[in-house]
């Protein structure tokens, strides 16, 4: 069975499916859980850019290995799996330069090209990497929290420095976590008073702000005026990511992890007169991805509670919609497929 959500958002197709017989480089998988992503349910209500439909959606995976040739990182049939999702095609100037998170022609499972909305899925074996020693639970969060753990380490994040997180869902969480591992001081931003409740108690952030016309005041006063030298911003919301730059400290650098749909403007004096370097960060690279692998080893991310919702796949459907509203406490929902 797939899980196919087509033309019309909001309208999922449950399909049998014809699973194709792997080639050599490619392995064959049983997907074992699902991790509901803010990209997954932003393509379900139409609002999901580099998306066309239909298409099979899923791309935080946990996998069972099935079938692999032999292989480089010597995985083998049985062995649990991470799958990065992204798809490149280390040809390019971006894959020459190790930037394979940004390649010119990526594909990602579940965005650009049927994802792991599935019982199995074939992929390049060069995409998977041994997880036998994280539960299927781990496993699933790895890609988001890598997210994550890329825009940290592309910051050039140091020990000591003030850092402001607009957004504390799944990648905000993750951004606060690394932004902490690097000995950052973090204030947290939501309109969500939830959850800036659940970053204070399970992350430990000491300084939190409800958004709103006085959280730059806020925030002036929790950096002695001099405001943050790091601004990440993990909503993808158009009036909050142009915004954003006012939590920025002169010289400072602002990181747009979130992804809005469409044009962005900022005043160019206000953006100048701080010699502000504007980043974006993409996806993640494998060195992200070995990162998180080595923080849930260590149990240093509260996993229990950062997964708040689980359903068997037969029931996903009639639980979807309710994942889109944000006063049912969803930070992570995960789908089992076993």
């Amino acid at each position: 069975m797939n899980y196919i959500v087509c033309e019309k958002p909001r309208q999922f197709h449950l399909k049998e499916k014809a699973y194709p017989s792997r080639n050599s480089g490619e392995a064959l998988l049983k997907i074992t859980k699902v991790g509901i992503c803010g990209t997954d349910l932003h393509a379900y209500a139409g609002n999901q850019a580099f998306f066309t439909y239909p298409r099979i959606l899923g791309h935080e995976l946990a996998a069972e290995v099935l079938e692999i040739d032999k292989n480089q990182r010597n995985i083998k049939a049985g062995d649990k799996v991470v799958i990065m999702p992204y798809l490149s095609c280390g040809l390019c100037i971006a894959c020459r330069n190790g930037k394979t998170n940004c390649c010119v022609d990526m594909s990602v499972l579940g965005v650009h090209t049927d994802g792991g909305m599935q019982e199995k899925l074939v992929v390049p074996e060069n995409i998977l990497l041994p997880a036998n020693q994280l539960s299927d639970q781990e496993i699933a969060i790895v890609e988001c929290l890598s997210i994550g753990a890329h825009a940290v380490r592309r910051s050039n994040l140091e020990s000591g420095e003030h850092v402001v997180v607009i957004g504390c869902g799944p990648i905000g969480i993750g951004l606060i976590k690394f932004a902490q591992i690097k000995g950052a001081h973090v204030i947290a931003i939501d309109m969500n008073q939830d959850r800036l409740d659940y970053v204070k108690k399970y992350l430990g952030v000491e300084h939190t702000v409800l958004g709103g016309q006085q959280a730059v005041e806020h925030v002036k006063k929790m950096t002695g005026s001099e405001m943050a030298t790091a601004v990440f911003d993990a909503t993808g919301h158009k009036a909050a990511l142009e915004s954003g730059v006012d939590y920025m400290a002169h010289g400072g650098r602002y990181i747009l992890v979130g992804l809005s749909k469409g044009e962005l403007t900022f005043s160019h004096p206000a953006i100048h007169a701080k010699e502000t370097s504007i980043l974006c960060s993409r996806n993640a690279a494998l060195v992200d991805f070995e990162h998180v692998i080595s923080v849930l080893e260590n149990g240093e991310f509260p996993v229990a509670s950062f997964i708040t919702h689980k359903v068997h796949y037969t029931d996903m459907i009639a639980n979807f919609e309710n994942w889109l509203q944000p006063e049912n406490g969803v930070i992570k929902a995960m789908v089992d497929f076993q």
